[in-house]
């Protein structure tokens, strides 16, 4: 507001949209293009502001789709409330795009990699939270960004930039904020989230710089009830922090550790900084300190070069560890990346077979991991009501939960388990 802005109802009656993008795959690159279609269909009038990793990579393909009005790159995303709230006259970038042929758009963009630390950025409107009108009730506190990895099939670090980490007063700061605007559940998220605090430490030694010191220091000097974790790496998951996880009570027993691939041979070929076996040795860990607790991965099929032996190690160490649920992506070639140049390439109709079967054996490991807790209780945050008769929450072991009844959402409630609907755990609130 304080930008002039206000929110609209829906984008087709918006003057001004603004669209986040992903680039991690091409489908997700089809799926940006195809809604800048749909809502310049909609709404011709409306400006459409393109931002996010696919602007930051392919800026002069998004300002050439008709309706686009702005192309703004991670490199310029700190500006976006100033640039949306211009008048269409008075852009100015800080730095365009060289020599532009776009007759649509306005861009932004420049040297992602020139970015060496990171600002708090709003999370959404938080007003409304405490009277139960807010759309979400789980907000997302991003703490670091960009990697210093460079996974042979990932376009992420030249979209992101360096490793970058919040520092701690201003994590402690956005905490109490978001506590006090009434949040009960805070997710930590980040591009690279167990590194957070190593750039920080580059520059000042003296500072604890490990992402189980800042968990402490987030314990400690806030109230706030629960914390989540998000996406890890398995090199993150240090002794010290899984011990940490499963003995707060305040922090979700839910650790999502990306696998990407069981066979030896396809990490390397990935330039992944681990091996199968130091893999199965942190989910043993992590499961051994709390056997209930979600245990996720993101899995990739169809990598170059991966053999019918290779899959068959990533499905049989899939088969023998304690997930509760998968991510399986099909591999998809990224412009500039070197697996894109790497020979054996899967033919397309192997990979989405390999897919296939993952999701199946990642059902079944769900449906395992659900029935057991049929007939005991389970602490979860309420979401939203769902009908006259449902209230939908999330355990704190990352199940969905249909709760009898409707429920104010925000509440930590405790609920009773009676049976699984779907892929959804059924209760009622213990009285």
């Amino acid at each position: 507001m304080e930008k002039g802005l206000n929110k609209a109802r829906a984008p087709h009656e918006a003057e001004v949209v603004v669209l986040n993008t992903c680039t991690v795959t091409s489908s997700a690159d089809q799926d940006a293009r195809a809604t800048i279609r749909r809502i310049h269909r909609e709404n011709p009038d409306a400006r459409i502001l393109v931002t996010g990793c696919y602007a930051q990579r392919a800026p002069e393909e998004i300002a050439a789709l008709p309706g686009v009005s702005i192309v703004v790159g991670n490199s310029h995303k700190h500006q976006l409330a100033d640039i949306a709230g211009s008048r269409p006259d008075a852009f100015v970038p800080i730095q365009s795009l060289e020599n532009s042929q776009s007759p649509h758009a306005e861009v932004f963009i420049g040297d992602i990699f020139a970015h060496t630390e990171l600002t708090a950025a709003p999370v959404f409107d938080s007003e409304t939270v405490s009277s139960g009108a807010s759309e979400k009730t789980r907000p997302n506190l991003k703490i670091q960004d960009g990697c210093n990895n460079r996974c042979s099939f990932c376009i992420i670090p030249f979209v992101r930039g360096k490793s970058r980490s919040l520092h701690t007063e201003e994590v402690i700061s956005e905490v109490d904020q978001l506590v006090g605007a009434g949040y009960r559940e805070i997710v930590l998220s980040g591009i690279n989230l167990g590194r957070w605090g190593r750039d920080l430490a580059a520059v000042d030694p003296r500072q604890r710089a490990r992402f189980s010191d800042l968990l402490r220091e987030i314990l400690d000097r806030t109230s706030v009830e629960k914390l989540r974790i998000s996406s890890v790496e398995p090199m993150d998951w240090t002794d010290d922090l899984i011990e940490l996880v499963a003995f707060s009570p305040r922090i979700t027993k839910h650790a999502h550790v990306p696998l990407q691939s069981g066979s030896d041979g396809v990490l390397r070929l990935m330039h992944r900084r681990y091996r199968p076996w130091h893999y199965e040795d942190r989910i043993a860990k992590i499961h051994q300190a709390m056997p209930d607790a979600a245990i996720g991965a993101d899995v990739m099929v169809g990598f170059p070069g991966e053999s019918d032996k290779d899959f068959e190690q990533t499905r049989a160490l899939i088969e023998r560890l304690p997930f509760t649920y998968l991510h399986v992506f099909t591999y998809s070639s990224r412009p500039g990346t070197p697996s894109a140049a790497m020979p054996g390439q899967v033919p397309v109709q192997i990979a989405r077979e390999r897919n296939r079967i993952l999701r199946e054996l990642a059902a079944s490991k769900k449906r395992a991991f659900q029935e057991k807790f049929i007939d005991s209780e389970l602490q979860a945050i309420t979401l939203t009501n769902l009908d006259s008769n449902r209230t939908e929450a999330l355990t704190d072991n990352y199940q969905k939960l249909w709760i009898r009844g409707r429920h104010e959402s925000n509440q930590l409630v405790t609920a009773r388990i009676a049976r699984i609907e779907g892929d959804a755990l059924i209760g009622t609130i213990r009285a």
